[in-house]
């Protein structure tokens, strides 16, 4: 599981998989930044759209809504905005989550 330890979604999926006893490790964006690579994956997977959080308060400090960023650009503010991720990201085999969602866990991670 990748995000920062004081976002709110971070904090429901933690307690989910825990309160599971399902077995996760936690990667902190804060001090361990995505690589272009990590983060190219994950759009290769579920799209631009679904990996930005265009609601979060990175998005709109950076002013990215009356910007038009190609997905290159995009890839690299989120890079060097970690933030800017939709988080949790919960990778898991060939399953990945953006977001927490309680149902879609339970669909897919127990």
């Amino acid at each position: 599981m990748y995000g920062i330890t004081n976002c709110g979604s971070v904090k429901k999926a933690r307690m989910f998989l825990e309160e599971r006893g399902i077995d996760y490790e936690f990667i902190d964006f804060k001090k361990f930044p995505p690589t272009i690579e990590l983060v190219r994956n994950w759009v290769e997977k579920q799209g631009i759209a679904k990996v930005v959080n265009n609601k979060g308060m990175t998005y709109k400090k950076l002013g990215l809504k009356d910007k038009n960023l190609s997905q290159e650009e995009l890839l690299e503010c989120c890079v060097q905005n970690p933030s800017l991720i939709k988080r949790p990201v919960v990778q898991r085999g060939d399953i990945l989550l953006l977001g927490f969602d309680e149902e879609i866990y339970k669909e897919n991670l127990c």
